[in-house]
């Protein structure tokens, strides 16, 4: 009930709590290196102790936004492709967002834990699914890249049970976790070797030292 009563404090999906929004390049997965706009939403319930936008889980410290002065923001920028992410997307409806960012002709791309219910029309979901909440049944389905964190070694079987679930497209990405991607990279590296329909992801945005 609470969190029925809270979205619609956001008149349905007409406005979002947007935590930040910027013109920048993807640093992860399948389109690493490509320029897209970033719409980070306020509020998160998975709460990762390793997250890197902890600021962005309380939605209440971010003021509504209009779903058409988001899409104005993207067009003035000139990207066409925008990055839905979080936060927890999906603690949203995202129908009206992706309406007015699809009559832009902007490409959409979603990145979810997939802990909640779909909402919204998307070109390309990123499901990284978390053990604390795992994805609900209907991400699996929807998802085109799965992308594992991992920071020790159970975290292999975690992402082989989540890769058994995803469809036979589904890109497969192993990605150390920051704080100690150093340590996690050498067995990340040979298990991709071992089972080839994984890739790498790094963080490369990191490294180029942009949001």
């Amino acid at each position: 009930m609470a969190a029925a009563a809270d979205n619609a404090s956001f008149e349905g999906g007409r406005m979002l709590p947007v935590a930040e929004d910027f013109y920048t390049v993807q640093g992860e997965g399948r389109y690493a290196g490509t320029p897209a706009y970033f719409v980070r939403l306020g509020g998160c319930d998975v709460g990762c102790g390793w997250c890197d936008a902890k600021y962005a889980w309380n939605p209440s410290l971010f003021p509504p936004v209009g779903v058409e002065e988001i899409a104005a923001r993207v067009v003035a920028s000139g990207a066409r492709t925008v990055v839905v992410t979080g936060g927890e997307p999906l603690l949203r409806p995202l129908g009206p967002l992706t309406e007015v960012l699809t009559a832009e002709g902007l490409r959409i791309h979603l990145e979810t834990s997939g802990s909640h219910p779909f909402s919204g029309r998307f070109d390309w979901v990123c499901l990284s699914p978390k053990r604390r909440r795992p994805p609900l049944d209907e991400a699996f389905a929807r998802a085109h890249e799965l992308k594992v964190v991992v920071g020790c070694e159970e975290d292999f079987e975690w992402a082989e049970q989540n890769a058994a679930r995803v469809g036979g497209e589904c890109l497969l990405y192993l990605q150390p976790e920051w704080s100690v991607a150093e340590q996690a990279m050498p067995a990340i590296v040979e298990y991709v070797k071992a089972h080839p329909r994984w890739n790498v992801s790094v963080q490369t945005h990191k490294y180029m030292q942009i949001p």
